[in-house]
């Protein structure tokens, strides 16, 4: 009895080291396909740090990359020299992820134009391995790619948003420009079966004298969303 169950255990130890041994030889070529993909290029708008300006995070200090390319053509685009990525300076994942480190940011945002155009698992990547936490600002046009601690979901009006991004957003916030805008809001927020989702309203700025007030006495009404305001703007920064 003695002798099988020593088989038995040797057994299971030979079969415990092979799937080890398996995982690791998966883990390291994933890590090796990542270290080459770090040579992909993404067109790049403008890089800067400077406070986070609006949405859950408001005040923090963050790195900012905003990719060039948008096909959602908002009205109230407040970056529409982004939305044509020809002629755009392109820069890779490593490059991007040393300019972020290099800033001393611990936080770096990924925004557009619309950073869901592109593959943005190899600047994730980048980032991680930098110790940087990755935080997207989309409107959830385009199917969902990179490993994200914070996803900011800002869905546009007769802009269909992949399901999958009210599975994982974070926060949805969505821009109020009149009353008839938080019909859609509601609606959007219908969609999220989390309670973890944080729900933002957020005045657009052009008309955000008329309709902030409006906003803050809606919120007093509907106290599951809270007030998103574009402080940059206010303060004059980036």
């Amino acid at each position: 009895m003695k002798s099988l169950k020593t088989q038995r255990s040797r057994r299971t130890s030979v079969e415990m080291r092979e799937r080890t041994e398996v995982r690791d030889r998966i883990s390291n070529e994933v890590q090796r396909r990542d270290l080459r993909n770090l040579e992909i290029s993404y067109p790049i708008a403008e890089t800067f740090y400077s406070l986070q300006g609006e949405g859950f995070f408001a005040g923090i200090p963050a790195y900012f990359i905003r990719v060039a390319g948008c096909k959602n053509r908002c009205e109230f685009c407040d970056t529409k020299e982004t939305w044509n990525a020809e002629n755009t300076d392109r820069q890779t994942a490593e490059e991007l992820a040393q300019q972020a480190f290099d800033s001393g940011a611990k936080t770096v945002v990924i925004t557009g134009g619309e950073p869901m155009l592109y593959d943005m698992q190899a600047l994730c990547y980048a980032l991680k391995t930098k110790g940087l936490r990755r935080h997207l600002e989309t409107s959830g046009s385009e199917k969902l790619s990179g490993e994200w601690d914070w996803i900011a979901l800002s869905p546009k009006q007769n802009i269909p948003v992949h399901k999958e991004f009210y599975e994982k957003a974070n926060e949805i916030k969505v821009v109020i420009a009149n009353e008839k805008d938080f019909v859609f809001a509601e609606q959007q927020a219908s969609h999220i079966n989390s309670n973890n989702t944080h729900l933002l309203l957020q005045p657009e700025w052009n008309a955000h004298k008329e309709i902030t007030d409006i906003i803050i006495n809606y919120i007093k009404q509907h106290p599951q969303w809270r007030l998103s305001l574009q402080t940059h703007k206010y303060l004059q920064i980036p």
